[in-house]
């Protein structure tokens, strides 16, 4: 059955609801911006600690926690009630801040970073745990669409933002800024968030909380393994593999056995929570894997500065805000949202598919229209997984599955990422000393692309469109298996207020 039994929602009064709403959406917006913001000002960070081979750690240890404890959190929530949980969550993020602000080495910055990542990942799970809480399945749709616009907004203006602050007030201040914010949002949730406590007794699955953790790190480290230790088949990388192998076998053993499993196996006998999940999964790819690969593309073979390819963005974060805004009001009205999945994967396809028979030197207009395209593709799905899990999943297990799928879409992304990047590699490892002037094209910038000739100019554009050929392709395979995958969805319904409310009608009648 893929309808988990309606309760009633946990504040019933309209406006309080809309108020808990946006200190959840601070909170969101707070999370995920500090993970975009931080992007501009590396090069200031590392100029004044040194240690350029650490560069990359300073994101991939934020990853790695967050997606770490994701879904323990939600276990958590579901076993203690959310609303101590998020607080919990927030006031960890806080003090990570706190610590990445004041940090007075790269060490100690990546440790900060680590701590900012285990409160932030539960933030972004009991956010969505509490949304399940406070609204209607159908209604629920609308506001998570909102919730899809805070994730996009975050995106598109944080790089920016990160490179003001850092400008005007130094690197410092992007991370103490979260501090007088967090607690701000700890007081208004403190204040109006009511607590439901759990039905059941809570017993914490230790062993499976570790499993899924060394699980989730192992991922998270392989999909790095080529910057981190050069090769994908190098005997590090090979040795994380195994362990990731043996431990996610022995979570499985574990969770079967366990009173409170952190992600009941139970789950996966409805088909249509893997059918979600591995949506979830081939939509971080698509989404948030491809958002990095599609500012290389741009300035490679279309010559455009980083600051005019930021711009075309524009159309990218406005197809997913018409795209999401859409699908939540239209799922609230019909209460489906299998054909938003098919719709979203079809338009995703499409965009890639053309993309790969896009050669260097196009006008930028056709480029934009794709990117407009494929981010009405990702609008249109974004909340899809996490309402279609949140209906299949019991109440009881909610927080659990919302963990699950949010956990599948970071990790589907940095998969994805070490996909894009090994194909690129591959393409360029054997092109540069054949054009004048470029010794190593993987090194250029772009300035160092503008002071090139013409003809050198035109070759590098060529060389990099010829690599993205192959990077698109694999993105439209994602896409289609994608959509293989939603079409065999079911088309349920979902419960609304409507139902309820005759429900409540009746009840009183009979009295």
């Amino acid at each position: 059955m893929d309808m988990q039994t309606t309760t009633a929602p946990l504040v019933t009064d309209p406006r309080r609801r809309l108020i808990l709403f946006f200190f959840l959406m601070t909170a969101m917006f707070m999370a995920t911006l500090d993970h975009q913001i931080v992007s501009t000002a590396l090069p200031t960070i590392v100029g004044e600690f040194g240690h350029l081979e650490r560069f990359g750690w300073i994101g991939s240890a934020y990853l790695l926690s967050l997606s770490a404890v994701m879904p323990v959190y939600g276990k958590l929530g579901d076993l203690f009630g959310r609303k101590y949980v998020m607080l919990t969550a927030i006031a960890i993020f806080t003090i990570g801040s706190a610590v990445c602000g004041l940090a007075v080495s790269m060490n100690t910055l990546i440790a900060a970073r680590v701590l900012q990542g285990f409160g932030g990942g539960g933030l972004m799970v009991s956010i969505f745990s509490i949304n399940a809480d406070l609204f209607e399945p159908r209604e629920r749709a609308r506001y998570q669409s909102y919730s899809s616009l805070v994730l996009m907004a975050s995106g598109a203006i944080g790089p920016a933002l990160g490179g003001t602050m850092s400008d005007l007030f130094g690197w410092r201040s992007i991370f103490l800024v979260n501090v007088p914010i967090g607690f701000i949002v700890m007081a208004g949730l403190i204040t109006m968030l009511p607590y439901r406590k759990p039905v059941r007794k809570p017993k914490i699955d230790y062993a499976g909380a570790v499993l899924l953790a060394l699980t989730t790190t192992s991922i998270v480290l392989v999909a790095d393994a080529t910057e981190l230790f050069g090769s994908l088949l190098a005997p590090q990388s090979l040795a994380i593999i195994g362990a990731g192998v043996l431990a996610a076998i022995m979570w499985v053993v574990v969770e079967r056995r366990a009173p409170e499993p952190i992600v009941p196996m139970s789950l996966f006998r409805n088909p249509t929570f893997g059918m979600l999940l591995a949506i979830s999964v081939l939509s971080g790819g698509v989404a948030i894997g491809m958002v990095n690969y599609f500012a290389l593309y741009l300035q490679t073979t279309t010559g455009l500065s980083p600051s005019m390819a930021g711009l075309l963005f524009i159309l990218l974060t406005g197809g997913i805000v018409c795209g999401s805004l859409s699908a939540g009001r239209l799922i609230s009205i019909t209460g489906r949202y299998k054909p938003f999945a098919v719709a979203s994967l079809c338009c995703s396809s499409i965009a890639f598919l053309l993309l790969t028979m896009v050669p260097a030197g196009v006008p930028i207009y056709v480029i934009g229209g794709l990117m407009l395209l494929h981010g009405i593709g990702i609008g249109l799905a974004q909340q899809v997984p996490v309402i279609g899990v949140q209906n299949a999943a019991p109440s009881r297990d909610v927080g659990a599955a919302t963990g699950a799928v949010t956990l599948s879409r970071m990790g589907g992304a940095s998969i994805a990422i070490s996909i894009y990047g090994a194909i690129i590699g591959a393409k360029l490892g054997h092109v540069g000393v054949s054009i004048p002037g470029v010794g190593n094209i993987e090194e250029l910038t772009p300035k160092m692309m503008a002071a090139l000739p013409d003809a050198a100019r035109q070759a590098i554009a060529e060389a990099y469109a010829g690599a993205f050929h192959p990077l698109f392709m694999t993105a439209a395979g994602f896409c289609l298996f994608g959509l293989c995958l939603a079409v065999r969805l079911k088309n349920v319904q979902l419960p609304g207020a409507a139902k309820r409310a005759d429900a409540e009608t009746t009840a009183q009648a009979a009295e």
